[in-house]
């Protein structure tokens, strides 16, 4: 058997953490499942029920120790309370690829969140993890996550045509990326 990923704890930023899923993180995908859009594209389960967030939980769980990913939690760092998502999806042929994914529900946008995490998920990647490469998507309407990639280093590659099933219909997306020689001295 393999040996799980560990989600670790990460300071993204004297006032954000990255750190795993835990029970007490209901809360916050009660609001994610309560968004328009966050369910749509993810497994936050809509409508919300407690046993439905409590298997979400358990879901995000298993993704480590199913080695699948590393699905983090982005949190106060005082306090510790839960304000998003964000997720690193590594690719299953062992090309040194990654994917990332993020939510922020509607109370913790427009505060830089996704930013910090990103650029801290994805720099714990490519220096701890040694991977090349991290890959994001985004749909081409999606102004905030196109401005937030690129706040966070990483640069636009391509528009990808009918590239991803969203809401049982097949999407445009917008293809970003950042590798190890993006890595800067701020990345610390």
């Amino acid at each position: 058997m393999s040996t799980p990923f560990i989600v670790p704890r990460i300071a993204a930023s004297d006032s954000l953490v990255l750190r795993p899923w835990r029970l007490d993180d209901l809360p916050l995908v009660r609001e994610a499942a309560e968004d328009t859009y966050i369910p749509l594209v993810t497994t936050v389960p809509s409508p919300y029920t407690h046993a439905e967030g409590v298997a979400f939980i358990a879901r995000q769980e298993d993704r480590a120790l199913s080695r699948k990913g590393y699905p983090f939690v982005m949190a106060e760092a005082a306090g510790d309370r839960g304000l998003g998502m964000i997720g690193l999806w590594p690719d299953a042929a062992g090309e040194g690829r990654a994917s990332v994914g993020y939510w922020v529900p509607g109370s913790a946008r427009g505060r830089g969140i996704a930013t910090v995490g990103l650029r801290a998920v994805s720099t714990w990647a490519l220096r701890d993890l040694a991977l090349a490469r991290v890959e994001l998507y985004v749909e081409p309407w999606n102004t905030a996550s196109r401005k937030t990639a690129v706040h966070a280093g990483f640069t636009y590659e391509g528009h990808l045509r009918s590239h991803q099933s969203v809401g049982g219909e097949r999407r445009d997306m917008l293809l970003y990326s950042r590798i190890t020689a993006d890595l800067t001295d701020a990345d610390g």
